[in-house]
């Protein structure tokens, strides 16, 4: 009941819960986050309509740090009525209980200038589980642009445990360990 979906935005790969779906594909315009806060506010706040892709980032190993659980959209999402219609993609992840169209793990993430951290608002977003992917709809030519322009941002913690950890944090896709 789990893929995983490789694509221009996850060239490490992404995981997908498929429990209880029907969906083959999605596409969508995404609406872009920086935190779980922030988009949990705006689908809170009605800002978040259907077919829209949400797109938190900066939540990975690195970012949150620490892999943050995105249970609280995921569940808001769901008790709006829009977990059949719209998909959430994040650098974090989710629990086991987690509903509707999510794909969480992205990586490489955005703290380490992942693909995900180039993603614009109302830039389209195509989930295709035949074929196993997940996709940011421009042409090479573009995301080659975008990834050179790339700023990243500083880290959230600049000393302390955290900031250590972050530092030491391999990729989702390597398992988020520390060396």
């Amino acid at each position: 009941h789990v893929l995983v979906l490789y694509g221009n935005l996850a060239p490490e790969g992404s995981v997908i819960k498929l429990s209880g779906k029907e969906l083959k594909k999605y596409q969508g315009p995404a609406k872009v986050f920086e935190c779980e806060e922030d988009a949990l506010n705006a689908i809170l706040d009605n800002k978040i309509k259907k077919n829209d892709v949400i797109v938190i980032r900066y939540e990975g190993p690195k970012g949150g740090p620490g892999m943050r659980e995105m249970l609280s959209p995921s569940s808001a999402l769901i008790g709006k009525g829009l977990g059949n219609d719209v998909a959430l993609i994040t650098d974090g992840r989710f629990s086991g209980g987690t509903h509707g169209i999510m794909s969480a793990h992205i990586s490489p993430e955005a703290q380490m200038g992942g693909p995900i951290a180039v993603v614009k608002n109302g830039d389209i977003i195509s989930i295709n589980l035949d074929k196993r992917t997940v996709d940011l709809k421009i042409n090479q030519k573009e995301m080659k642009k975008r990834l050179k322009n790339l700023k990243i941002k500083k880290p959230k913690y600049q000393r302390g445990v955290l900031a250590k950890y972050a530092k030491l944090v391999s990729s989702a896709s390597r398992g988020a360990v520390t060396s």
